[in-house]
């Protein structure tokens, strides 16, 4: 062999520039902004709670990444983890629904898409529910609805602030009516928490949309969204098609629905746990006791002096 021919063999051998990049992005150590285009070390940008360093695009996370940015370490008390949906109708279309079930729980390692548990945020304690989109969409079924449920009355029963991640594309249709029932019964839930006059935070993420945005999403005393989240019940082009008019380019986003007066605050990710825990702290439920006005002795409650 050559000298030629061994310098030859030796480039083939080679891998290009694009197949090293490619690699390395197979390999987690660099993550492609959608947006942008920039890449990054996927180091950094957790560092940066998965926000792109070039031009601020959030990064879809997921529920393990959501909680290990808001709770604070070795805090985290998942809650309920052994209840798993089942298959009551019987679903099938070009999959059973029991066949899809247990590949999204391959896939995720979840037994449905929500977690649930206590923690402390800035050593406050709170009760955090997660959903997580990779889990067939993000999708409300009974196990989403049972866990939200729990979390909320258990929160109640130990007057905890409540708050709910949300991104879903809204009822899981595999359920049919069992799954709509768990707009009912999170609401229910909900309601018996305000009347404790507890906090309770929703927080937008991308995407909120169906029957999430039409119950749970949209009961927060305190409305926050993630920027540039699509925030919405029907799809754009549903109600293009019903309205039949056209609608603004920035419709059903989280600047929008700000507008509009639909959410209260838009918080970038990088400041959305400082700003929970100032919300907490202000709405800390006040103790019984100074409920109660205390009178001046000198004042009489006889009936010649009545206040």
């Amino acid at each position: 062999m050559s000298l030629f021919d061994w310098f030859a063999n030796r480039r083939k051998a080679e891998p290009t520039s694009k197949e090293r990049q490619e690699r390395e992005i197979a390999d987690g150590l660099w993550t492609k902004c959608e947006s942008c285009g920039a890449l990054t070390y996927t180091k950094d940008l957790r560092a940066n709670q998965m926000v792109c360093l070039e031009c601020n695009h959030h990064i879809r996370v997921f529920s393990d990444e959501r909680v290990r940015q808001l709770i604070d370490a070795n805090t985290w008390l998942p809650l309920d983890t052994a209840i798993r949906p089942i298959d009551p109708l019987k679903f099938r279309d070009r999959k059973g629904y029991g066949d899809r079930i247990r590949e999204m729980q391959d896939k995720t390692g979840l037994p449905d898409g929500v977690q649930t548990g206590l923690g402390q945020l800035e050593g406050l304690p709170v009760a955090l529910g997660v959903m997580d989109f990779r889990f067939m969409g993000g999708s409300m079924g009974s196990v989403v609805g049972e866990k939200f449920t729990r979390l909320i009355e258990r929160a109640t029963r130990e007057r905890l602030p409540v708050m709910l991640v949300c991104a879903s594309g809204g009822a899981r249709m595999q359920e049919g009516m069992l799954s709509l029932m768990q707009m009912a019964k999170i609401s229910g839930a909900l309601e018996r928490h305000r009347e404790a006059r507890l906090l309770y935070i929703p927080i937008l993420t991308h995407p909120t949309t169906g029957g999430v945005t039409a119950s749970f999403a949209m009961l927060g005393d305190i409305i926050l969204a993630e920027p540039k989240a699509t925030i919405g019940f029907a799809g754009r082009r549903v109600v293009e098609q019903t309205l039949r008019e056209k609608l603004p380019e920035n419709f059903q986003t989280a600047e929008y629905l700000l507008e509009h007066g639909f959410v209260d605050a838009i918080v970038p990710r990088t400041q959305l746990k400082k700003t929970l825990a100032q919300l907490i702290r202000l709405h800390q439920p006040v103790p019984a006791a100074s409920h109660f006005v205390h009178l001046p002795e000198t004042v009489s409650l006889s009936p010649a002096n009545p206040l």
